[in-house]
């Protein structure tokens, strides 16, 4: 990436709202959930609970399609920078890991622990090794790595559809096969998220010992 002197600002304003969506999704996901924050809990009635769940569900959907849409302007307006490559991972691992403990902040869908847990456990191990060895070796993300957050996202944005069925008013008897689908989306990610950061500690192992 060659960085552009005085570039459009727009895609590096998207990843910074990313970023903020983030945060603001998991406390209102969080928030919203049974026993999620003391005595508030206690005032919110089902309704209010999957209205709230809603909204978190809608800000998460929109700042994932940023992380789409501000690659996409910076490339089409040759607006690339040294900040907004280091804001765009950090923007998207901030939106993963709130979507992460906001769902399982309802306790409601325990099968999902083990592979938000180990997704969870990647990313901060892959940001370790980046920062560990930032200026000895180059860890460029890979093609798959891309697509392993937007499968991230598309699991994690369906389970908050199985986690809030009811209150999007969906019919019942398609409950049970779209938490099995969104189960399955989960371990498929947690999977390949796994792969891409065995590619790149063997990758570092590799550069390190040719130095």
């Amino acid at each position: 990436m060659t960085p552009t002197p005085h570039a459009n600002p727009i895609p590096n304003i998207l990843t910074g709202l990313r970023l903020v969506a983030g945060v603001v999704m998991f406390l209102i996901l969080a928030g919203a959930a049974p026993q999620g924050i003391p005595l508030l809990s206690e005032y919110l009635s089902p309704d209010d609970q999957f209205r709230f769940g809603r909204t978190a569900f809608i800000i998460f959907v929109v700042a994932a399609s940023t992380d789409w849409v501000d690659g996409f302007l910076a490339r089409r307006w040759h607006a690339t920078t040294r900040w907004g490559a280091i804001l765009d991972p950090i923007a998207d691992k901030v939106l993963i890991t709130g979507a992460i403990l906001g769902v399982l902040a309802w306790g409601a869908l325990p099968q999902i622990a083990i592979p938000c847990g180990l997704i969870l456990f990647r990313e901060f191990a892959v940001s370790a090794l980046r920062e560990t060895v930032a200026g000895k070796v180059k860890l460029p993300v890979t093609l798959l790595a891309k697509w392993k957050t937007v499968l991230q996202m598309i699991a994690l944005g369906a389970l908050q559809i199985a986690l809030l069925w009811d209150g999007f008013g969906l019919p019942l008897e398609w409950q049970p096969h779209f938490q099995t689908f969104a189960y399955v989306l989960i371990w498929v990610a947690a999977i390949v998220t796994l792969w891409t950061g065995w590619q790149y500690f063997s990758k570092a192992q590799q550069k390190m010992s040719q130095l």
